[in-house]
């Protein structure tokens, strides 16, 4: 009895070391892809870092000079600045008009799958596509010039938008929350379908108007979601670049460079790697730091 029972337990453990045998071989591939295309790429960048990097030659170890100089360069302050000029603006225009268009579509009316997918239709749009059309809306002899000036009289003369650093910024900006506010009006809209009916109509029959029950009732349960999309969309908005680097080039006179543009620019045109790769992991202590920061603050908040 007991050789049989010890024999059951043997075969137990074998099947246990099969199953993770099979579990380890098909997790094995996206394991060394992840590895090969992720994480070696990151651990040598951060190596980079530490060094004044020659792509021909021998690299000179400088230490941490490559961050020191973050601290003393004046347009780092400027790609700060216009990074949170950017994520602020961004961020709570796309939740308002996101959360507005969540509720309008979460209606019980005709034709609210069509347009769901004609406000989810610029997230899925190409950033180098729309970046391009929104050039041609704000030049000089642009849409938007047209209808302030010729059709509602409201500037006297066309404004070259993009050529001016507090105007291009306002562009970019206004091209981020009308490509990003549909991705959140799905996430709104999902999270919605778990609040009971019974909740809203409750406050309808006590005389809560369509509005007061979305802001004071449905958008205070929705608090999680609030922290997960606002979570996301300070790292889009710190990694913002193919919008910045079309639309202005970091242009004029590095006025409306962020993060990855300058990054870019010192990777790429000056390969200055050893730079680069610096900022690059500054920003993602930044982006780490300001996320743990909103997971605190909306945890006290609950």
């Amino acid at each position: 009895m007991t050789t049989a029972r010890a024999m059951q337990v043997q075969k137990r453990r074998q099947g246990r070391r099969g199953d993770a045998l099979f579990a380890l071989l098909l997790v094995l591939p996206g394991f060394l892809w992840f590895s090969i295309f992720n994480i070696y790429p990151a651990v040598y960048a951060f190596w980079i870092s530490f060094h004044k990097w020659a792509i021909l030659g021998e690299s000179e170890w400088v230490g941490l000079q490559n961050y020191l100089r973050i601290f003393s360069d004046p347009i780092i302050l400027i790609a700060l600045r216009n990074t949170a000029v950017y994520a602020l603006a961004t961020i709570i225009g796309q939740i308002a008009i996101g959360f507005v268009l969540a509720v309008l579509v979460n209606q019980k009316l005709p034709f609210m799958k069509f347009f769901r997918l004609v406000y989810y239709f610029p997230v899925i749009s190409s950033w180098v596509v729309v970046s391009l059309i929104f050039i041609f809306l704000f030049n000089s002899e642009g849409l938007v010039n047209f209808i302030l000036v010729d059709f509602l009289h409201i500037m006297a003369e066309p404004k070259a938008w993009l050529t001016d650093p507090a105007t291009a910024l306002v562009a970019i900006c206004i091209l981020g929350i009308w490509k990003g506010a549909g991705w959140v009006m799905v996430i709104y809209h999902a999270a919605m379908q778990g609040i009971s009916s019974s909740v809203t109509e409750a406050a309808e029959v006590d005389g809560a108007s369509p509005w007061q029950v979305s802001w004071f009732i449905v958008f205070p349960m929705l608090k999680p979601t609030t922290l997960f999309i606002t979570i996301m969309l300070t790292i889009g908005a710190f990694q913002s670049f193919i919008q910045f680097y079309i639309m202005t080039g970091g242009g004029p006179n590095n006025q409306t460079e962020v993060f990855l543009s300058y990054m870019f620019t010192q990777a790429f045109k000056y390969l200055d790697f050893g730079y680069g790769s610096a900022i690059a992991f500054s920003l993602a202590v930044l982006v780490v730091s300001i996320s743990l920061i909103q997971q605190r603050f909306f945890k006290e908040g609950a």
